[in-house]
């Protein structure tokens, strides 16, 4: 299993400690692992299809979901896949891990800032790629695979709100 360092900033490690509600996952595609060195070839030609945030987090909805919607202060159980933009997966949370869990705008945040911004707006259900600039993910510093300056990737399967 890959470590979770790579998401988090300084903060304890977060453990699956309760169920959060609407839990179940009926789309099939949830939770699979994404092939990251076809996502690295289509980023360019996605970008298009992108939503661009004030403040430079780009973003679409792959499914949208039917569930409660994420909004700041709620805490939120998802699955995820990290790539950088040359293929390199460097993390990920699929079904054969636990859920990742963290409280949306918490002090301090609790992953990076272009990750707690990205899940703000999808709803329990849905599929949402986040294309991370490097000032909302590690900046100028190496995190262990991550290369300085690198615009992150992340496939995010929304699991449960509470």
């Amino acid at each position: 299993m890959r470590p979770f360092r790579s998401l988090a900033i300084a903060a304890p490690a977060l453990l699956f400690v309760a169920c959060l509600g609407n839990d179940t996952i009926t789309n099939p595609i949830l939770g699979t692992p994404i092939d990251c060195e076809t996502l690295a070839t289509t980023l360019a030609a996605s970008e298009p299809t992108l939503t661009t945030t004030a403040s430079g987090l780009k973003y679409r909805d792959q499914l949208v979901g039917t569930g409660p919607t994420v909004a700041a202060g709620q805490r939120v159980a998802v699955r995820y896949s990290g790539c950088l933009t040359d293929g390199t997966k460097f993390d990920e949370r699929n079904d054969a891990a636990p859920a990742l869990l963290f409280t949306v705008s918490a002090t301090p945040l609790q992953v990076i800032p272009g990750f707690d911004e990205g899940v703000i707006g999808m709803k329990v259900g849905g599929r949402r790629q986040l294309v991370i600039p490097p000032a909302l993910g590690y900046g100028n510093v190496a995190n262990g695979e991550i290369p300085p300056n690198s615009t992150l990737v992340f496939t995010v399967d929304l699991v449960a709100t509470q």
